[in-house]
């Protein structure tokens, strides 16, 4: 009997031989080691994947990695959501995912190792709903003018107490030095720092030993909270690789010292929530930053790519906002952009424009929580900036003080409303792609209309 070909599903990419290389130098380096978690992320940012015996793990490489298509389209709870019968209606069939070379390192205080994977079809196009490669849909954008984007993303998180209250609310965390609980904003306090020390060192050890390249961490603006920065990246897909791996490393540091770690956008009303801060600037030629141009006040290919991001804003603040809890964050006071304002050296506008010498001349795009999908609300933001240096757009003046209480009637303030706008998105759809954007629109859909038809316990002390 003829033995049969392979299905053409099991073509292999030639980027699978780069990340076998790697995972072999890994392997001499940690023989150890003894299984390997190869992991997609969805549409919310979670890793999703199978754990595989490192004996097993030579196939990755060579046939690729069997999951269905709907990994990518899970509700937060991770449920399948099937989006326009993608899951339960066409019979939930599976792809092929591929190991993404960069990716391959060891897991922080485990025998175990991680490769991201991304799911092809057999001419080597990836699924429509990764959101990984929307992102390199847009910088392919860039690389036809030849420009790079150079990004670092910054976390902000709760550390919280293991034990919630009577109603499931998060509380904040016991102070490791003599067991009282946090209660003080104490923003940058160096004490902080020290009575969590012990967290900060795991971090850190994990962030070495995962090379997730956490620059600095401090304290933040509410009991409990802080914010983890990432070194900038010339390779704009490696910076959002670092953010959704740093999400992991946070929560495992968090639990090894005795917390839980939140990423949630307002787990308290009254306190600040956390945000996903994007800075930005952009390599022409010669790796100069076009944003730079020797004036105090930047280039005006600088003001280009502002309103460019204004532009977009309001289409896309369903990838930057992508929960119903996403909305509360945007309040007066908050560091919490309510408008399209940009200013220079100033918080309370959502487009900053950082102080520092020209030629460190960035954006920093302070509009998404820290549950937006880093792939998604980064390309967004690429989308925004090329639009704006495509059509030389004019950000208007820049703010001048609190601009924090101004909002602005375009941008959306619920999750419905985002959605609504998403789907009358035509700039935005040029970049990331019209499947891409549908199917992220119709999996938040589904489940914002599921957590809709959930009875609030406090409409029982309101309606009753």
């Amino acid at each position: 009997m003829n033995k049969q070909a392979p299905p053409p599903n099991f073509l292999r990419p030639a980027f699978a031989a780069d990340a076998k290389a790697e995972f072999a130098a890994l392997l001499r380096a940690r023989p150890d080691l003894e299984f390997v978690d190869a992991v997609l992320a969805d549409i919310g940012g979670t890793l999703r994947g199978k754990r595989i015996a490192i004996a097993e793990a030579g196939r990755l490489f060579e046939s690729g990695m069997q999951i269905p298509h709907s990994i990518y389209l899970m509700d937060s709870r991770g449920e399948m959501m099937n989006p326009f019968g993608r899951g339960v209606g066409d019979g939930d069939p599976d792809g092929t995912a591929w190991p993404i070379p960069g990716t391959v390192r060891p897991v922080w205080g485990e025998a175990r190792a991680q490769i991201l994977m991304s799911l092809r079809d057999d001419a080597g196009v990836p699924d429509p709903a990764e959101p990984r490669a929307a992102l390199e849909r847009v910088l392919e954008r860039f690389a036809e003018l030849k420009l790079a984007p150079v990004a670092a993303l910054e976390l902000e998180f709760y550390l919280i107490d293991r034990v919630r209250d009577a109603s499931g609310a998060p509380l904040p965390p016991r102070s490791p030095r003599d067991g009282r609980r946090e209660t003080a904003p104490s923003v940058y306090g160096i004490d902080d720092l020290d009575r969590y020390a012990a967290f900060l060192d795991a971090l850190n050890d994990a962030a070495g030993t995962e090379r997730i390249p956490v620059s600095a961490v401090s304290k933040e603006y509410a009991p409990g909270q802080f914010e983890a920065n990432l070194k900038h990246q010339t390779d704009a897909r490696a910076a959002a690789d670092h953010a959704v791996f740093l999400k992991r490393i946070v929560k495992a540091a968090a639990r090894s010292q005795g917390f839980d770690a939140t990423f949630m956008a307002k787990p308290y009303a009254e306190r600040a929530g956390s945000g996903l801060h994007i800075h930005l600037s952009i390599a022409g030629e010669a790796d100069r930053n076009i944003f730079d141009d020797g004036s105090a006040a930047g280039s005006e290919r600088l003001r280009h790519a502002i309103g460019g991001l204004q532009a977009l804003m309001p289409e896309s603040m369903a990838l930057f906002a992508p929960n119903v809890n996403s909305y509360r964050r945007f309040a007066p006071d908050m560091f919490a952009p309510v408008n399209r304002r940009w200013g220079a050296n100033n918080r309370s506008a959502g487009l900053r424009v950082p102080a520092g010498p020209g030629e460190a001349r960035r954006i920093e795009h302070r509009v998404s929580g820290a549950d937006a999908n880093p792939y998604l609300a980064l390309a967004a933001v690429l989308a925004g900036a090329h639009h704006g240096l495509a059509a030389k757009l004019d950000p208007g003046a820049p703010a001048n003080g609190n601009v924090s209480r101004e909002p602005d009637a375009a941008l959306p303030v619920t999750i419905g409303d985002a959605l609504s706008k998403l789907e009358n998105a035509s700039a935005l759809e040029s970049y990331l792609g019209r499947e891409t954007l549908a199917l992220y629109r119709e999996t938040k859909r589904i489940e914002a209309e599921r957590l809709g038809r959930i009875v609030n316990p406090v409409e029982y002390d309101w309606y009753l």
